[in-house]
């Protein structure tokens, strides 16, 4: 693998910017009041640690949909109730991404608990973290969504459970619909989409993906967002079909929005 003099200078970079805004944000999340004051110190600070990612990093976002083309979509919806976002899974940059465009707390691999630094960073602002070859894990980190929807908490899943190249919006797994159908919460469709494959996260360990993407001058990252899916839904496996449709347009929207095309976000 050939790296760039960009490598090592992203690196200090990214451990200097997790360091400093961790201090500002245990100071402020210290003085907040109650648990929604809490979560919303904890969403602001997020998305200045994403937008500060993208710009160490050299992404360039080109956002469509709800709320996304102007600022971050809301964790809350009208009741107060916490929203399920649900989204097609490519890179590590990824959740960069949603850092800056979404207030919600992401559901993670748990072995990225334990990470330095990255994981660190990630506990202290409430990752949910599961091991999906653990069923009594996928079942308890189903609980834990459940309950972070009721106390007014958004969720991030990647429900095809791991990372793929390309377009194709693989299989989803139940988990975050069953949540949904539990609790009632409605589902944010998202899909985004990478110019080249460069980005992507296949055969590789995650020191060599972080490695590679940290070489790159710059990165295009189509995000599309579409309308809320209703989640009390009687079914769950129609529910998960028609997030899946859903999410595979809004991908082919992603990728037409940097190809200069206005794609619909359905």
């Amino acid at each position: 693998m050939q790296l760039s003099a960009r490598t090592p200078l992203r690196t200090a970079g990214f451990i200097g910017l997790t360091f400093s805004l961790l201090a500002g944000f245990e100071s402020e999340r210290a003085l907040a009041g109650d648990d929604r004051a809490r979560d919303d110190v904890t969403y602001k600070w997020m998305a200045r640690y994403g937008h500060g990612l993208l710009a160490l990093y050299g992404i360039e976002v080109t956002a469509r949909g709800p709320y996304v083309e102007s600022g971050r979509y809301p964790a809350r919806d009208a009741a107060g109730r916490g929203r399920l976002f649900v989204m097609n899974h490519r890179s590590m940059l990824d959740i960069f991404v949603n850092l800056a465009f979404v207030e919600a707390n992401i559901v993670s691999r748990a072995d990225l608990s334990g990470w330095p630094v990255i994981g660190l960073a990630a506990r202290r602002v409430g990752t949910l973290f599961v091991d999906r070859k653990n069923k009594q894990s996928g079942a308890n980190v189903i609980n834990t969504m459940c309950g972070a929807v009721e106390r007014g908490r958004a969720v991030m899943v990647y429900p095809e459970g791991t990372t793929f190249s390309g377009d194709e919006v693989r299989s989803f797994r139940a988990g975050a619909f069953l949540a949904a159908q539990r609790t009632g919460a409605e589902i944010v469709p998202v899909g985004i989409a990478y110019d080249g494959d460069a980005a992507s996260f296949g055969d590789e360990s995650f020191v060599q993906h972080l490695l590679r993407v940290s070489s790159a001058k710059r990165t295009r990252v189509g995000l599309a967002v579409g309308e809320p899916i209703a989640g009390d839904h009687a079914d769950v496996d129609a529910l998960r079909a028609l997030t899946h449709e859903r999410v595979q347009a809004l991908v082919h929207a992603a990728r037409a929005s940097l190809s200069g095309q206005v794609g619909a976000a359905g």
